[in-house]
């Protein structure tokens, strides 16, 4: 059966930096290849893309991950039950999501405890979890509970009632939930696996973290107190990352379901999704120590395949650590090998037909210009959309 998939690789340098840092604070590696490589997580450059979506998509069309999700909720009740105090709303919004989850919304012991020395109100109920809901579900959710809100313990039991807050949960999901998936851990039923897995880029060169001394001075030191006000080290490495993504974009379909308006295709939700994920996950950088570093680079090279059998990450290329020639660099190198690489690949195990485009920056990448059709960013994400949408069809 044919398949419908979306690999992204992404060939990109940073300077001196910390992107995403340990338990003890130094950037993240790991071993590849029998040496030491740096590392970016997967969730760092995931939630690097998410939040690029607050700039590429409408809020209607995107979720709230949060253990306070009975306050988001409460605060949607509000305009329809503007007359209930904040201690009802909450109340009532607790009950619902309780009921549409299977979660447990209460107030957490030791805020309970804390407030209760501190003479202040009782907090607000929470998950025990991040809760992961989509704008229109928990504004499903809000009329719901508006409706049931004279006795919402008895309306929800109610098994008509009960049955609708479970569907609400579990239909019409975000942009993000269905791109990244949600983990409901006390009910699993309304999980929902992710269409997009993301690779931890690593550097494709060896590399050593380094460490730098710092101080700050007391502006208001006189000259006989020289010394400085405090003393610290941040840990540091920089690379060229290989980083990879792949969409499983019939996944993705059926976790978006049908087009949110009759006057729009099944695919286009899809597309919408797909072009979101493709630039964020581009174009975003995670912002771990960014103030100290202001590491803020692009990627120099980006080749984005549409496949219809299984993603395949291009990692293996760089198995053995690229090494800098005698003027320095990597980029070149990585370049050169992905060029090698691919195509032997595809003529192994076939795919060398299937579509591609190449984005990329400067002389050292030109070893990429024959692996697809070269293009800008912008033209990169209009053509995977249409082509996406194409192969969907108009009835998806």
């Amino acid at each position: 059966m044919s398949r419908t998939i979306i690999d992204v690789h992404v060939l990109q340098t940073v300077p001196p930096s910390n992107l995403n840092r340990d338990d003890t604070g130094s950037p993240k590696t790991a071993v590849y290849g029998g040496v030491r490589r740096a590392r970016v997580s997967s969730q760092a450059w995931k939630r690097a893309t998410r939040r690029s979506f607050d700039d590429l998509l409408d809020p209607a069309e995107l979720g709230v991950r949060t253990k306070r999700v009975a306050e988001l909720l409460a605060d949607r009740i509000k305009p329809a039950l503007p007359d209930l105090s904040d201690a009802e709303r909450l109340a009532l919004a607790a009950e619902t999501v309780q009921v549409a989850t299977g979660s447990k919304i209460e107030v957490p012991k030791r805020k309970a405890e804390s407030a209760k020395k501190k003479g202040e109100e009782e907090p607000a109920p929470e998950s025990s979890y991040l809760m992961f809901l989509s704008s229109r579900q928990l504004d499903a959710l809000a009329a719901l509970a508006a409706e049931g809100a004279d006795d919402i313990k008895k309306f929800l039991k109610d098994k008509g009632n009960k049955a609708r807050a479970k569907q609400i949960a579990d239909t019409r999901h975000s942009v993000d939930i269905a791109l990244f998936g949600r983990m409901v851990a006390d009910s699993t039923d309304i999980n929902v696996d992710a269409a997009t897995q993301v690779a931890h880029a690593i550097s494709v060169h060896a590399v050593e973290n380094e460490s730098d001394y710092y101080t700050a001075v007391d502006d208001r030191n006189t000259d006989a107190e020289p010394g400085a006000g405090m003393i610290g080290t941040v840990d540091f490495n920089s690379a060229t990352l290989y980083r990879y993504a792949a969409v499983d974009v019939d996944l993705l379909r059926r976790n978006l379901g049908k087009g949110l308006r009759e006057d729009e295709s099944a695919a286009e939700p899809v597309r919408r999704a797909v072009q979101a994920f493709l630039h964020g996950f581009v174009a975003s950088l995670p912002t771990g120590k960014i103030n100290t570093f202001g590491n803020h680079t692009l990627p120099d090279a980006v080749i984005v395949k549409l496949r219809t059998t299984r993603p395949v990450s291009f990692v293996a290329a760089f198995e053995e650590p690229v090494t800098a020639d005698l003027t320095g660099g990597h980029l070149k190198a990585a370049c050169e090998k992905l060029a090698e690489y691919i195509p032997d690949l595809e003529r192994a195990y076939g795919g060398d037909g299937d579509p591609a485009w190449v984005l990329r920056i400067g002389p050292a990448t030109a070893k990429l210009a024959g692996l697809g059709t070269e293009t800008t960013l912008t033209e990169l994400v209009d053509a995977v959309g249409a082509a996406v949408a194409e192969r969907l069809g108009p009835d998806a």
